[in-house]
Order: C-alpha cells, then sequence, then structure tokens
C-alpha cells in the first residue's frame, strides 16, 4: 500500500464537513453529506468499480465483480460518511506528524491545546509512525472516514492487482450512522452480499462481533412557576425533582465508572427550568436480560416518585435503538474467524472485545446482514484528541485484501 497515495485520500475525505444532525427527521439529516457521496461515485467511477449506484436516501454502493470461476460467498465492507454532531466537524485543519517521538504533540500552540501520552497512552504504541491529528479545535473524522479510505484504497489495489483472486465484493458507504439512522433505510436485498464488515473500530487489531443492547429515555418534569416571594405551597420546582430523580439512579453505573460487559445509565442532556425539565438518557448493556431489568428499573422510578408527589408530573418515554449482534453472528462464526486468520497472517494481534457502544452492523445484522466490526485505526473520537495513525489505515487496508483472498481459498470447491 503507498503511504503518501492513503494521507492524500483520507486528508480529502476529512476536510469536507458531514456533520449529521439528530433533530432532523429528514434523510439523510443534512444535505453536506451529499458533497461527499458524490465524490465517492466519481472516485468509484475513475478506480474501474462496477454497478456504482447513489439512491436517494445517500448510500453509495457499488461491486468490484469476482476474478475467479467458480462460486463463493458475496462478502461486503461498510462504512459511513457522517461524522458526529457531538462535537464540530466544519473546517478540519488536520495535521501530519511524521516519525512520532513518543512526546507530546501541540495541537493549538495559541490555545495552549496538547494531545499527551502522559493521559492518552495509546500514544506510545504508534512511536515511529506517522500521526494525523486535527489542530485542537475541531474533530478529525476518523470515524468513520478512516474506513473509507481503507475500503476504497482496497478496491483500487485489487483492481490493479488481478493476480490477487477473489469473488464478488459489495461495498457500501452510509449515511447518519452517528445518529443512528445509519442502517434504516440500508436495502440488504439490494446490497446482495451474504456478510460483510463494518470498518469502524478503534485501535489496530479490533474485531468485534458484540454490542451493547440500547435504548433511548426521554424523563419530562412538569412544574410550576410562582413568583418566589409567594411560592410557599405553590411553586414547584421540576428542576429540584430532576435531581432527585437522577440521584436515585445507581450511582457507580454510568460510563465513566464501568467497563467491558458492564452496562450503565447515561445522562447525556438536561435542559430545566422551574417550569418544565427534560432530562436525555442512554441505557446500555450487553446482557438482554440486565438490559430489559435497566428499562423496568428507571420506570420503577418514575412510578415511584409520581407516587410520592401525588400527581403524574413526570412522563417518560422509552425507545430501544438497537440490540447485540452477538446473537445473530455466532451461528456464522466462521466470519469473524476468517477474518482473525487474516490478522494473524499479517502479524497483527486480534482484540476480540465487546464494543462498547453500537455500529450500522448492530442493525444490519438484524436485518439479515451479519456484520462484525473490524479497526479502522483512529483514537479519541468526537473531540478535539481524535488522531490516526497512517500505518494502522495501511493495515487495515490489507486486513479487507486479505479477507477477500481468504474467502476465494476457503470457499473453492
Amino acid at each position: 500500500m503507498n503511504k503518501e497515495h492513503i494521507i492524500k485520500r483520507f486528508i480529502s475525505y476529512v476536510t469536507i464537513d458531514t456533520e449529521s444532525d439528530p433533530e432532523n427527521p429528514a434523510f439523510p439529516s443534512t444535505e453536506k453529506q451529499w458533497d461527499l457521496a458524490h465524490i465517492l461515485v466519481k472516485e468509484l467511477t475513475d478506480i474501474g468499480m462496477s454497478e456504482i449506484t447513489l439512491d436517494e436516501n445517500c448510500y453509495v454502493m457499488a461491486t468490484l465483480p469476482s476474478n475467479i470461476d467458480y462460486q463463493v460467498p458475496t462478502i461486503g465492507f461498510v462504512s459511513h460518511i457522517d461524522t458526529t454532531p457531538d462535537f464540530t466537524g466544519a473546517n478540519i485543519k488536520p495535521q501530519i506528524h511524521h516519525n512520532y517521538d513518543g512526546k507530546d504533540i501541540l495541537l493549538h500552540k495559541e490555545e495552549n491545546i496538547v494531545l499527551s501520552p502522559s493521559y492518552f497512552d495509546d500514544l506510545l504504541q504508534y512511536k515511529g509512525q506517522t500521526i494525523i491529528t486535527t489542530d485542537g479545535t475541531t474533530l478529525l473524522g476518523a470515524d468513520d472516514k478512516a474506513g473509507i479510505t481503507e475500503i476504497m484504497t482496497a478496491m483500487e489495489h485489487l483492481i490493479n492487482h488481478p493476480e490477487i483472486k477473489h469473488g464478488n465484493i459489495r461495498i457500501c458507504f452510509t449515511p447518519d450512522e452517528e445518529v443512528g439512522k445509519g442502517a434504516h433505510k440500508f436495502d440488504v436485498e439490494k446490497f446482495g452480499a451474504e456478510w460483510a464488515y463494518t470498518m469502524d473500530g478503534s485501535q489496530i487489531g479490533e474485531l468485534e462481533y458484540e454490542n451493547f443492547n440500547a435504548a433511548g429515555a426521554k424523563i419530562t418534569i412538569s412544574g410550576k412557576i410562582v413568583h418566589p416571594g409567594y411560592a410557599k405551597g405553590k411553586m414547584i420546582n421540576s428542576m429540584t425533582i430532576a435531581s432527585d430523580f437522577i440521584s436515585r439512579l445507581p450511582k457507580k453505573e454510568v460510563p465513566e465508572s464501568t467497563e467491558g460487559y458492564e452496562g450503565f445509565f447515561h445522562l447525556h442532556q438536561l435542559e430545566g427550568r422551574v417550569e418544565q425539565t427534560v432530562l436525555q438518557y442512554i441505557i446500555r448493556d450487553h446482557d438482554k436480560e440486565l438490559f430489559e431489568g435497566r428499562k423496568e428499573q428507571i420506570l420503577a422510578i418514575v412510578k415511584h416518585m409520581n407516587a410520592e408527589l401525588g400527581a403524574d408530573l413526570i412522563h417518560i418515554e422509552i425507545k430501544d435503538q438497537y440490540y447485540n449482534m452477538k446473537e445473530k453472528v455466532v451461528p456464522v462464526m466462521h466470519i469473524v474467524d476468517i477474518a482473525e486468520e487474516v490478522m494473524n497472517d499479517l502479524g497483527i494481534t486480534p482484540l476480540i472485545k465487546p464494543i462498547r457502544g453500537g455500529t450500522d452492523g448492530s442493525q444490519l445484522s438484524y436485518m439479515g446482514l451479519p456484520c462484525p466490526n473490524i479497526f479502522a485505526g483512529g483514537h479519541n473520537f468526537h473531540g478535539r484528541y481524535e488522531y490516526v495513525p497512517v500505518e494502522s489505515m495501511m493495515k487495515a487496508t490489507e486486513v479487507i485484501v486479505g479477507i477477500a483472498e481468504k474467502v476465494a481459498v476457503k470457499f473453492k470447491n
């Protein structure tokens, strides 16, 4: 893989603003996602891909036709176009640091923003490598433009090296993954793959086929505003009730105190005034029974508090978002085994662990497309300290090529 070519391609993607919008019900949620989609269609055409489509919902699909004379399963690779609305993705100015020396990286001199291995110790894994960072004022967009870079480069490499034998390969670049809609309008039948891989993981070696069961909870608390001088026995302060509600959830079952398979309640948004306070929670657990128990727990708190208050002042809406893909992947575990074998062949230590989040792959697995997740190489997603080692993107590209080749060998009659 040509290192400078990968750098150039990645930079060209991340400098295009594709931030999605959770408040917009349109699909895609932002018009600017089309900008990158159209560029990707042109690039796919230029490198020689077939059956290139861009549908009305901003899904880009394409095919690399088989170059063997026998049938093997059609496989797919998926990445997403959008970047998170959690932190700005506009006016990204990526910085390239060659031969990283293991010391602090100054991202922004004027604001003294520093990416330091004393805090982000994963950096030390990449000493001597080329690291791409932000300038400290935006995110980078390696989530998931690193994945797009890797898929595109792998397809180009396979086209330029027909001696590497493979079956039909389908690729898809999706919109709105970061706002939970990335798979909602994905046409699995049109995609036509037996299984796929999302290139949407983090550090080199990650291989994941388990993720959280997930739900969102919106708690709306009603109050009553009265002049504070005449408030006794009349005012109902919804923010005080909200504070009481928050205190009744387990204090240690939050993201900052959990790891591995441990679930949590995460208060990610709070808007309050005397008359009304709205709490937005996400509820997560890998175990389905524990997940259902968490939802019952938060409902029970609402019921109990309303009884104490003597009125239904607290209203709750809970919506399931996605489920643990493990249930759909384990019956076809060979698709994980193939990726693991390829990593071992390439000298990459597989890091098989549960995802403390979700990907398009979790929803796609329940739509009939089993879809484990493979590393894309980035770190510290969704913020100013995001970075990606170029060598990790190169290795991820090699993994894609290796999987294509391995499937052709394993399924030969």
